[in-house]
């Protein structure tokens, strides 16, 4: 497994420029990349899921579903935040301030 070398640390493993171990290949680079890039994907799917729902919770007497809609999309917002792609963190942050206001405007309930 992949384990980061500080700069400067004075280690006998010599670091690239750019922090990876000189070990790793350009494959193993690029599986790492992978990994974080599916945590765009389970973003985004999670966003998908979520903005149909905060559209029908838009409707009046039904703005009690954003208590279940914001919390998920804040999961969807984390996994966008642990991705280097914005896409996903930017529709789960859409979904959640569509949330928020709707549920200050209806006061938590309605």
């Amino acid at each position: 497994m992949f384990t980061p070398v500080e700069k400067g640390d004075g280690s006998s493993g010599a670091s690239g420029d750019n922090g990876w171990p000189a070990s790793l290949s350009y494959l193993d680079r690029a599986e790492i990349g992978a990994n974080i890039g599916g945590m765009n994907i389970l973003s985004v799917l999670i966003g998908l899921i979520t903005l149909p729902a905060a559209l029908i919770a838009f409707l009046p007497l039904l703005g009690w579903m954003y208590w279940l809609i914001v919390p998920v999309a804040v999961v969807g917002l984390v996994f966008g935040l642990l991705s280097r792609h914005g896409a996903g963190r930017a529709l789960n942050l859409v979904v959640i301030i569509v949330g928020i206001v709707r549920l200050s405007i209806g006061h938590g309930i309605i």
